[in-house]
């Protein structure tokens, strides 16, 4: 069991592995940030998230927009409010930072905090932009987030983007250079971990049911598939099941501006002629492969326990 900092711009499948995290974990404490929906909202999501699933943890108001890009507006797959407009939500919006609490809490307890990352990267940068000191003392930094083309699973926004990479390309391009030591869980592999709407329903989880109704729709009707990826439920289960995933390691980047931007690229080959932009990098650890069915029954078997 890992203590756990879970950053995260709360929509549905961000609900998912909180809920997964919430049982396989200890949870520290819940740092928000915009995405999905507006930081505030995320704010108000995690708490009510956290009353209807009797989770216990302190939410964390973050960064409300990117480093250097203009805010772009949240999703709507996940239905106006984030959590499928599923509840009557009367909790603040208010919280104290998230980023201070992330440096607070590391520099407290060097090398014994996950941090889980599964919305845009700014409190991560912004952190340790602030507090350099504590990137070594972070025992490990898991991302959900990126894409690499494996097996034609690319970006989700863009024909090249990830939505969580896109949201804040600068951020991102930071920490994956940065030398906190990184897992990135990418497109790639959580597009292959799928839940049908009526697996859903057999969790007997009356809250997921309920927040997750217009992203089985959305899914339905851009995919054709009555279900959904548990994308952000990866990033925790490469905590609880590390033997399912399949890693490669590389220098990465994110490409920053043009039709491109939001691309999370890695070193595939030496033979660059002219300057190399991973230079000096270290290599992060990154998931091409997963073993669905082993992920599937471990997220199933937990979340339909007593």
């Amino acid at each position: 069991m890992r203590t756990l900092i879970f950053d995260t711009d709360i929509g549905v499948d961000d609900a998912f592995a909180l809920a997964y995290a919430a049982r396989t974990q200890h949870l520290l404490g819940i740092t928000t940030v915009f995405g999905n929906v507006a930081v505030g909202q995320a704010v108000k999501n995690a708490r009510l998230f956290c009353d209807k699933m009797a989770i216990s943890a302190t939410v964390w108001r973050g960064c409300s927009r990117p480093l250097a890009l203009a805010p772009s507006a949240p999703a709507r797959l996940h239905g106006e409010d984030g959590l499928g407009d599923a509840f009557d939500n009367a909790f603040s919006d208010q919280a104290p930072g998230a980023v201070q609490f992330i440096i607070d809490s590391v520099r407290g307890q060097p090398h014994q905090i996950t941090l889980v990352a599964i919305g845009p990267l700014t409190n991560i940068a912004t952190a340790i932009n602030q507090a350099p000191d504590i990137i070594p003392l972070v025992k490990e930094l898991v991302i959900m987030g990126g894409a690499f083309g494996t097996d034609g699973h690319s970006g989700n926004v863009t024909p090249f983007s990830e939505f969580n990479i896109w949201k804040d390309p600068h951020a991102a391009d930071q920490v994956l250079a940065s030398a906190l030591n990184v897992v990135v869980i990418p497109l790639d592999v959580t597009h292959k971990v799928l839940i049908s709407g009526e697996e859903v329903q057999r969790l007997n989880q009356p809250v997921l049911s309920a927040i997750c109704r217009p992203y089985l729709a959305y899914s339905l009707a851009k995919e054709g598939f009555a279900g959904m990826a548990l994308h952000d439920t990866l990033a925790v289960a490469w905590l609880t099941l590390p033997q399912a995933f399949t890693l490669t390691e590389s220098p990465l980047r994110v490409i920053t501006e043009g039709i491109a931007c939001g691309q999370t690229v890695r070193k595939l080959n030496a033979l660059a002629s002219r300057a190399d932009p991973f230079a000096g990098l270290p290599a992060q650890r990154i998931a091409l492969g997963v073993d669905a069915d082993a992920v599937r029954a471990h997220f199933f078997e937990t979340l339909t326990a007593p």
